[in-house]
């Protein structure tokens, strides 16, 4: 392995941390009140540590190659779990044969049954050869980490795992340098704005975005990967956000509208897929606003097929639940979001809209009178399937923590077991090494 290809895994593996963990933990500074608790909470953004990757090869079998090199694509597995148990992997873990070998032999260990792989990550890049002319347009497939997507996904249906593919969504910086006119800009100084990471975005309102995330999904669903799992559906939350020039939303439209309009579009491109959103921890709660950045649990209730709070508990900020240290109290935190959750969704399900008119028939001399008629929206579809905590942060996760927080997300639905779709392990290095 030469120096420079070295470095490219060793910085790739470092900058996966910026990942679903940081979605939530890279928000700038804002003060809430809990409910249901005394005092002000203030989320502070904090430095995740660094654990680089290690290898980005892969030795998957040569045999039933097409033209480029992989199988034909696969059908999605027939009979997918109803409660998914599964672990989040890297590109680069998901293109080494060794490192998936490992990985399974923990899944089949610990009687997990679903992976999510990335798709396309915070970098911009894909994990694989995509037939999408804006993909190679872009550059967005020049550092490649999954040679055989079909063999692997055939490798995952093999053993019955479900495999869903991350897509991060609005922090794009190689889509935002090749489309500098989807991308936010810095008023300042006319260049792209980039946040507090050095990464650019693009307008969360611009149709063009939203058409290349599409493409980029229904190429993952026609290979057979069972879901698409979409991270980073959000505004930018750090950085100069005063500097930014939205090319695209015209800065009056409350942001959640904007992100809900996004929703609405992909169920509406991608009607029969199954779909799910990454949303911050504190939208299982907060009902007072959209976190700044458009955010607004009931909105993905009402699209996706599971919706995915990231209740790390090293996430919360001091105060929250009165716990000086959340990252200590696993049990507790995951159990009162995801309780938060539930109510909301189980009211959703229950609202009632209440509009229309009558009028007296046609030549009756009575006047027309207006009678409120009530009518039921339909269930959303959507479940719940948290993602949890198993990387050192606040506190060490050891074993005993991640069983409490596998508990606390399984009692948060005991009596509600039809709205729980499982839960989802976060260790952004894909070592796992304290889940046993």
């Amino acid at each position: 392995m030469d120096i420079v290809y070295f470095m490219k895994v060793l910085l790739g593996g470092l900058l996966a941390f910026m990942g679903s963990a940081s979605f939530f933990l890279f928000f700038s500074p804002r003060t809430v009140v809990l409910q249901n608790q005394t005092g002000a909470v203030s989320a502070q953004a904090v430095n995740l540590p660094s654990v680089p990757e290690a290898t980005t090869t892969s030795d998957l079998s040569e045999t039933k190659k097409n033209g480029s090199g992989d199988i034909a694509n696969q059908a999605q597995l027939p009979n997918p779990p109803q409660i998914a148990k599964a672990i989040y992997i890297t590109g680069w873990s998901a293109g080494s044969y060794n490192k998936m070998t490992s990985l399974i032999n923990l899944i089949e260990a610990r009687g997990l049954n679903a992976v999510v792989i990335d798709i396309k990550d915070y970098s911009g890049y894909v994990s694989y050869a995509m037939d999408v002319p804006e993909v190679k347009a872009s550059g967005a497939d020049k550092e490649l980490r999954i040679i055989r997507p079909n063999e692997l996904i055939k490798r995952l249906h093999d053993k019955n795992i479900y495999v869903i593919g991350r897509v991060t969504v609005f922090q794009d910086p190689i889509f935002a340098k090749a489309h500098p006119e989807l991308a936010l800009k810095d008023k300042n100084t006319g260049k792209l704005w980039v946040d507090n990471h050095k990464l650019a975005w693009l307008d969360a309102a611009g149709q063009p975005t939203w058409d290349y995330i599409i493409s980029i999904a229904k190429d993952a669903l026609n290979r057979g990967f069972d879901e698409i799992n979409f991270d980073y559906i959000r505004f930018a939350s750090d950085g100069n956000l005063g500097a930014i020039s939205f090319p695209f939303w015209d800065e009056k439209t409350a942001k959640h509208l904007v992100i809900k309009k996004f929703f609405a579009y992909l169920r509406e491109q991608l009607p029969d897929a199954k779909l799910s959103a990454d949303l911050f921890g504190l939208a299982t709660f907060d009902t007072w606003d959209d976190l700044g950045i458009g955010q607004v649990i009931e909105d993905a209730y009402q699209y996706f097929d599971y919706v995915s709070p990231m209740v790390y508990p090293s996430h919360y900020a001091a105060g929250t639940l009165n716990y000086k240290n959340p990252a200590d109290h696993p049990y507790e935190i995951i159990k009162y979001s995801m309780d938060r959750a539930l109510e909301r969704l189980t009211a959703s399900n229950k609202k009632q809209i209440t509009n229309g008119s009558t009028s007296s028939p046609q030549g009756s001399s009575s006047t027309s009178t207006s009678t409120p008629v009530t009518t039921i929206n339909p269930p959303f579809r959507a479940k719940l399937r948290p993602w949890l905590q198993v990387f050192d942060l606040g506190a060490v996760y050891t074993p005993a923590m991640i069983a409490e927080e596998i508990r606390a997300s399984d009692d948060a639905f005991a009596s509600s077991s039809s709205k729980y779709g499982g839960w989802l392990l976060w260790d952004p290095a894909n070592n796992y090494k304290n889940f046993k």
